[in-house]
């Protein structure tokens, strides 16, 4: 068994979760929502998208395997992103399409990632851009880019993300500013590689903490309807994907490029 770190562990087994769940639903989960009803071969679709989740969740724990897990799971996800995200991103700017494009380029950035670090040594000659430090810089700006979107979404929805601010914390609408606002400083920190580390890790913990905060009191106290159950999913899987990303920043310092812009400021004031 391979294990490169807790965030690869947890993504790992919610990718097997995921799968199972479209495998028993035979339907696609949330993580591959929205799927437009004429999509061609669309059965055979679903029970890919659930094969796949499975296949590639049991293989990442294996050293045998493990190489071709990532290649499989980065390659089915890109093809999702360019096939089912960008198209409807360009028939329209709804939130419906940019919300589906970062939620998918959020789960290939951690995909891409653990292609990176079980790269196997024809992976390493043949896609050298992809699996080498190049590929592992544009892995991160594909999940600063994707989680820009998640903090201009709390502005959009600033009554809707208020409303689901727990009961017992004060100014529900003051939270909903600061966690929109969080997510897109993040997602820019992450961009400028400024800080990376510490972005990474808080936006994984904020996603965490709403799974606590809000998804586990509403599965506790009352029935969610299906949209929600989506959501309770979609979560789940993103805070799995950011961990990955956080954890591909183990070996940087977590202020790194803090001191060097602050340097240049003091060499240059002007």
């Amino acid at each position: 068994m391979r294990i490169a770190s807790a965030g690869h562990a947890f993504f790992g087994a919610t990718m097997i979760i995921v799968g199972i769940l479209g495998l028993i639903k035979g339907d696609y989960t949330a993580v591959w929502q929205p799927v437009a009803k004429d999509v061609p071969a669309s059965t055979l679709l679903i029970y890919l998208c659930a094969f796949i989740s499975v296949a590639s969740g049991l293989g990442l724990f294996w050293n045998r395997t493990a190489s071709v897990a990532g290649r499989l799971l980065f390659g089915y996800l890109l093809f999702w992103l360019l096939v089912f995200g960008v198209p409807s991103l360009v028939r329209g700017l709804t939130v419906d399409a940019y919300w589906s494009l970062c939620k998918t380029g959020a789960i290939l950035a951690a995909a891409w990632v653990l292609y990176v670090w079980f790269a196997a040594n024809w992976d390493k000659e043949h896609l050298s851009f992809v699996t080498g430090n190049t590929g592992l810089r544009v892995a991160r700006v594909f999940y600063g880019l994707a989680i820009i979107p998640f903090g201009v979404a709390h502005f959009q929805y600033l009554e809707h993300t208020a409303s689901m601010v727990p009961d017992w914390l004060p100014a529900h609408l003051a939270w909903a500013y600061f966690t929109g606002a969080t997510f897109i400083v993040a997602g820019m920190a992450i961009l400028i590689g400024v800080c990376a580390r510490l972005a990474a890790a808080l936006s994984t913990l904020q996603m965490g903490i709403f799974f606590v905060l809000v998804w586990i009191p509403a599965m506790a106290t009352h029935s969610l309807n299906k949209f929600q159950w989506g959501e309770v999913l979609v979560t789940w899987v993103l805070t799995s994907a950011g961990w990955v990303v956080a954890d591909s920043y183990r070996n940087v310092p977590w202020l790194a490029g803090l001191r060097a812009r602050l340097e240049a400021v003091e060499d240059d004031p002007l």
